[in-house]
């Protein structure tokens, strides 16, 4: 079964036909539960709010409802790649369990089929937000653990994925896209940078095969620009730098905030710079949404050269 077109009603901002640029909105879902984090940032920010982050029923990581809130209130959907990472204690050689870099990969991660995070899923699903793949730490060179998450993900939805991004932004090219590919993925959203914004790839999509399967540039993460909660305006003109250069050069680009980072207590002011990022990017005149629905009018997009084909 292969996910239906979503039509939203026509709102004030529209998706016009002829837009200044395209901006893809994207989650990567990392950590939906804090966890010991809440114990590590009480240590080093010797504050007792993260304590209290460990008692039950407080969990200031799981942002879904907030998200899908302030998007179905500005009229706009995204794109949620989830992670179903390998464990730590079970699927790892125990010289791995001594490894400080294993603990932050493998421990802690939520399971994919948690009830939980199966009912968000459908939910997201349902409201016409587009569920992906978030190819685990190994996948890149790793087909038949890529096979293995992406039918995990497709059973639990009920129908075929259209594309996702690599965990750590993790690419071992060309191989991982001809895994991608081979696998009937039609894109991927994982060349970028955690630490750089900007362009760096081009202003529009990437044909590394010169056929159907294209590459969305990541243009920035949240973790890459300056941080809002220590100056907002600083980092709001930045990220207007940056859309005011997309339209410029009616380019396509591709902004991820992980859902963590709505935890406003957590992470004073990203919230609100995702949300100025949308609004402008609106008055502009942009088109806005995930990745999957610009994939299905990607005929209409301006293309890009086919430079990107090896590490």
């Amino acid at each position: 079964m292969t996910h239906q077109p979503r039509t939203l009603p026509e709102r004030a901002d529209g998706n016009s036909t002829d837009p200044t640029f395209w901006l893809c909105l994207t989650h990567d879902v990392d950590r939906p539960y804090k966890g010991y984090q809440s114990l590590y940032y009480a240590l080093k920010n010797r504050d007792p709010y993260h304590l209290k982050t460990l008692l039950p029923g407080n969990n200031p990581y799981w942002q879904f409802e907030t998200i899908m809130e302030l998007e179905a209130d500005l009229g706009v959907r995204s794109a949620f790649y989830f992670l179903n990472e390998k464990r730590l204690f079970g699927d790892k050689h125990p010289r791995e369990w001594l490894r400080p870099k294993s603990w932050q990969l493998y421990a802690g991660r939520y399971a994919i089929t948690d009830p939980a995070i199966v009912d968000v899923i459908h939910r997201l699903d349902d409201g016409g937000w587009e569920v992906g793949i978030h190819g685990s730490y190994d996948s890149p060179t790793d087909l038949a653990r890529l096979t293995y998450e992406k039918e995990t993900l497709e059973a639990i939805l009920g129908h075929e994925i259209t594309g996702g991004r690599q965990h750590y932004l993790n690419l071992e090219l060309p191989t991982t896209w001809e895994y991608h590919a081979a696998l009937g993925l039609k894109y991927d959203a994982s060349l970028g940078s955690s630490s750089e914004y900007g362009f760096q790839h081009g202003y529009h999509i990437v044909r590394p095969f010169d056929d159907d399967f294209v590459v969305f540039p990541l243009t920035f993460m949240e973790n890459a620009i300056p941080d809002p909660g220590v100056d907002f305006e600083y980092a709001w003109s930045e990220c207007k730098a940056v859309l005011d250069e997309a339209a410029a050069n009616k380019a396509v680009m591709t902004i991820l905030w992980h859902p963590m980072k709505f935890a406003a207590r957590d992470f004073p002011g990203q919230g609100e710079l995702y949300k100025r990022i949308i609004e402008y990017a609106q008055e502009l005149g942009a088109w806005i949404g995930p990745p999957r629905d610009l994939y299905e009018q990607i005929e209409t997009l301006p293309d890009a050269s086919r430079a990107v084909t090896s590490s």
